[in-house]
């Protein structure tokens, strides 16, 4: 057994579990990129490991209630057979020299994508955190703002790209289609959203996973190391979820991405760390106007120093 590759999915397994991203935006790049796997390669194996690891996250969202199932239906309905047939374009394309590149490529694209979606999620929690904090509990976060009317074609068509992206590239059930449905249903909470997504995301997976054990290379010397470091690593990741700020990590995860997506569309180096640059400063300051925007301090160690103060002068009122 490869432990290197055991430990790096240890690794991206407690990010996993203390952000809730899908695994597949960092154990593919990192496959690729460290450990030198052939992109199609990667992709096949990590969509295996995907198939396990997905249904143990969407159990407890089915528990809550948190799941839109009418959503959940008409996403898997464009999905599944999006993300079966996304393997099958990779197996007719097979002959076909640069295949290996095209993959990559498309891997880059998405990882782009997944890099977007990780800011607009912290956004959305940042909303929804305000809102509570203003006291404004009319509309619980485990349920509806208001009645969500299906809309039923676009859904489908969200549901066939992502499930063409997944199959492609094994990213994109975390990120693209969580992307649409916050843009397609804004009246959706955000504990709706997330449990919406992940449910979704099993059956998407599983069928995008049987279409690369068909079609695909998937190199089980490769999976089995990459099974026994995420099951415990996504264990401890949900455990220190309660004293890590989960959204200070996606933000530095939205960064990696963007640096790994730029890699893999071969961008060279001066121009990849010019974007990291432009990307940290630039999402620095409008982080801090966001929450400003919101009624919040513009950073949140101040928020924490004046929630300590109020605490202090609360104490000695009452002393």
């Amino acid at each position: 057994m490869d432990w290197g590759l055991a430990l790096a999915a240890l690794g991206i397994g407690v990010v996993v579990g203390l952000t809730g991203m899908g695994g597949g935006a960092l154990m593919t790049p990192v496959l690729v990129l460290f450990f030198g796997v052939p992109p199609l390669t990667a992709v096949s194996s990590d969509l295996i490991v995907s198939a396990a690891m997905k249904p143990v996250g969407s159990v407890v969202h089915m528990r809550h209630g948190t799941v839109h199932w009418k959503l959940v239906l008409w996403l898997v309905i464009g999905s599944v057979p999006a993300a079966f047939s996304g393997a099958l374009i990779i197996a007719l394309l097979g002959p076909i020299a640069g295949l290996s590149a095209f993959v990559k490529t498309a891997l880059g694209v998405v990882l782009l994508i997944a890099a977007t979606g990780l800011i607009v999620r912290s956004y959305f929690a940042l909303a929804e955190y305000a809102r509570h904090r203003r006291g404004d509990r009319d509309l619980p976060s485990s349920g509806y703002r208001a009645e969500v009317q299906v809309r039923i074609l676009p859904t489908l068509i969200v549901g066939i790209v992502g499930g063409l992206m997944v199959g492609l590239t094994s990213v994109g059930s975390g990120s693209f289609i969580i992307i649409a449905l916050m843009l397609l249903y804004p009246m959706l909470t955000a504990n709706k959203l997330v449990g919406t997504d992940l449910v979704q995301a099993v059956p998407l997976v599983i069928a995008a996973a049987a279409g690369h054990l068909l079609f695909g290379d998937v190199d089980w010397g490769i999976v089995w190391p990459l099974v026994v470091g995420s099951i415990p690593g996504a264990f401890i990741g949900a455990q220190l979820s309660s004293r890590i700020s989960g959204g200070i990590v996606r933000r530095a995860l939205a960064l990696v991405l963007l640096v790994a997506g730029l890699k893999m569309l071969n961008v060279s180096n001066e121009l990849t760390l010019a974007a990291l640059v432009a990307a940290f400063l630039g999402g620095t300051i409008g982080w801090m106007v966001v929450r400003r925007q919101h009624g919040l301090p513009p950073t949140a160690r101040q928020e924490r120093k004046i929630k300590e103060r109020e605490r202090r002068e609360a104490e000695e009122s009452n002393a």
